[in-house]
């Protein structure tokens, strides 16, 4: 199971073909979290139910024509019915649920049914690219967190610690040596562990915390980017940090040895797997999971609990935390830990609401592409052309978004060198819809021509400008009340059927949990013909600036520059724009 080179799919047209690819690559057990059972990432984020579905989602692919599209029922191919060539191929949907039903214990009970299933997203969409898929936007989290709390964009000598090492999380270690950081990541699965080793995401591998303190302080004295991959429990990691700055203090010399720290557990999914309880094994806790539920359950919490203590002492001793948007603070709060201040919201940021989110409302997100040929030549010929794009427009950039490009073109001039791809020749760069829209047609010309050797698929992550209506993450940012509201993600999926994906998705979930999120994405084929070209910029100037005026309208100072950016470029875009009160006039009522 893998990604194989396009013309090897018995498919009767090449969307389809790209398809096979794209899924196939989903489930390639060197990127694929529990390849076996369907899952990609996130303990439960799957690409569908059953095996039953894979095979004939696989035939259904292979028979159709360029005048059918396939619609995907949560996992169940639903069966082909008459399109044309400029509709979308496929149309999947996940998880949809009638609002008032969709609860975690419907989601058990209606996936064990085989009704419904979790499709986390990209899992579920056919377009995760490995841990590359968030490795760049870790790395841009982690850099701009040091700058914004720790006033340096050098992290030299500075360590960050969080957890996880399983799906998407598995990025981290990357992220933290490209951000020039002493990264630690603890993870229980020792397999996950090694597996991330073993594909050079992580250095070094411990499992004694007496050793990891050793190298932690190492580090800090001789300053030497690297990351260390911790096998055991992030909580017993936490509380060694506490003790070690107590007994620093007792000493006379107050040291906290953790700049900045996160979480990436999967705590969207905390009683089946997503979160692993302090002081038992992995293996005993696996047992407990199925045999004793209601006793793991409250493990779990005491855990979190525990957890929360740790790092609420270090804070106070300032280092910095914030939420990755998997639901850390959210299930914290459920398990009573102190993580909400007086007014009852939470004492510590999301990632996008404090770090990522002007980045979003500046139009810059996780663009991707995969070269459909298979070939590494390929690759390297699209991130050349890529990093020319992204050079020439940093040039002509304003202040408000040269730094953007800039840290955008060192990953890109840099990407080869890192040794980010495990399966199919993908990449990703965070861009604006300028320069998707640049890049896409380059990459289109350059299979026209016959200097790539096959197709180009290009997508992104559905944690994007437009694509997801989170409250905890994605639209963490959004003040204006509409954090709730999924109309912008509604919109998004249907406003790129309707300019020509290939394939569009809509997803019930995320990173943040069932019933927490609605997300959608879309995969595009660059096939070389005028008629790809022609939509590009239609298509992607929707994707990005769908989020950035609803964004605008909710009063982000970045996402008003960038709307008014755009309607300087394409007379067509006529937004909405806000007025806003002269706040004396509200104080006088």
């Amino acid at each position: 199971m893998k990604a194989y080179p396009i013309d090897e799919y018995p498919a009767r047209c090449k969307s389809a073909k790209a398809i096979q690819l794209m899924i196939m690559n989903n489930l390639d057990p060197r990127v694929a979290q529990f390849p076996h059972e369907l899952i990609t990432y996130g303990g439960n984020g799957a690409v569908v139910s059953n095996w039953a579905q894979y095979h004939l989602l696989m035939y259904y692919l292979s028979i159709m024509t360029e005048e059918q599209t396939l619609t995907m029922y949560s996992g169940h191919p639903m069966g082909l019915f008459p399109s044309r060539p400029e509709n979308p191929r496929v149309v999947v949907t996940n998880g949809m649920m009638i609002p008032n039903y969709s609860t975690k214990e419907n989601l058990d009970k209606l996936y064990a049914m085989g009704v419904t299933m979790y499709g986390q997203m990209t899992a579920g969409s056919y377009c995760y690219i490995g841990p590359q898929g968030i490795v760049h936007g870790t790395t841009l989290t982690v850099l701009n967190a040091g700058r914004k709390y720790l006033n340096s964009g050098d992290l030299t000598g500075k360590v960050f610690v969080t957890s996880g090492l399983g799906g998407m999380s598995g990025a981290q270690g990357k992220a933290g040596v490209i951000s020039r950081a002493i990264t630690i990541i603890a993870e229980v699965s020792k397999e996950a562990v090694n597996k991330r080793h073993q594909q050079g995401w992580i250095n070094t591998v411990v499992d004694d915390l007496d050793e990891c303190i050793r190298l932690m302080r190492e580090y800090r004295k001789n300053p030497k980017a690297i990351s260390i991959g911790y096998h055991g429990n992030i909580v017993d990691l936490w509380e060694r940090l506490v003790v070690e700055h107590k007994k620093s203090v007792d000493e006379g010399n107050p040291e906290v040895l953790v700049e900045l720290g996160s979480d990436q557990t999967s705590l969207h999914n905390p009683f089946n797997g997503g979160y692993y309880p302090v002081g038992y094994s992995f293996e005993d806790s696996n047992k407990m999971m199925v045999d004793e539920p209601a006793k793991f359950k409250e493990a779990v919490q005491e855990s979190l609990r525990r957890h929360v203590n740790a790092i609420n002492y270090l804070s106070n001793h300032g280092m910095r935390f914030w939420d990755y948007g998997n639901s850390f603070l959210l299930e914290a709060s459920r398990a009573k830990a102190d993580v909400l201040d007086s007014s009852g919201k939470f004492i510590y940021p999301s990632y996008v609401e404090d770090i990522m989110g002007d980045i979003f409302s500046l139009g810059f997100g996780p663009f991707r592409w995969v070269c459909a040929s298979g070939d590494e030549e390929d690759l390297l010929l699209t991130d050349k052309v890529a990093g020319d794009v992204v050079e020439k427009l940093a040039k002509s950039a304003a202040d408000e978004n040269r730094l953007q490009y800039e840290d955008n073109l060192l990953w890109i001039r840099q990407a080869n060198d890192h040794k980010l791809v495990v399966g199919s020749q993908a990449r990703i760069l965070y861009s604006d819809a300028l320069g998707r829209a640049t890049i896409a047609k380059e990459f289109n010309a350059l299979v026209k021509e016959g200097k790539l050797k096959g197709p180009v698929v290009i997508s992104r992550d559905h944690h994007d400008v437009s694509g997801t209506d989170s409250p905890y993450r994605e639209t963490s940012n959004v003040t204006d009340g509409s954090m709730f509201t999924a109309d912008m993600a509604v919109q998004n999926f249907c406003g790129l059927s309707m300019r020509g994906a290939t394939w569009v998705a809509l997803h019930n979930g995320g990173g943040t949990g069932w019933g927490e999120a609605i997300n959608g994405g879309f995969g595009l084929v660059l096939d070389g013909e005028d008629s790809t070209t022609q939509k590009l910029d239609d298509l992607l100037f929707w994707d990005v600036l769908n989020g950035i005026t609803r964004r605008a309208w909710a009063g982000n100072d970045n996402a008003s520059w960038a709307s008014d950016e755009a309607t300087k470029r394409e007379p067509r875009y006529i937004p909405t724009t806000p007025t806003f009160v002269d706040a004396k006039l509200l104080e006088n009522i």
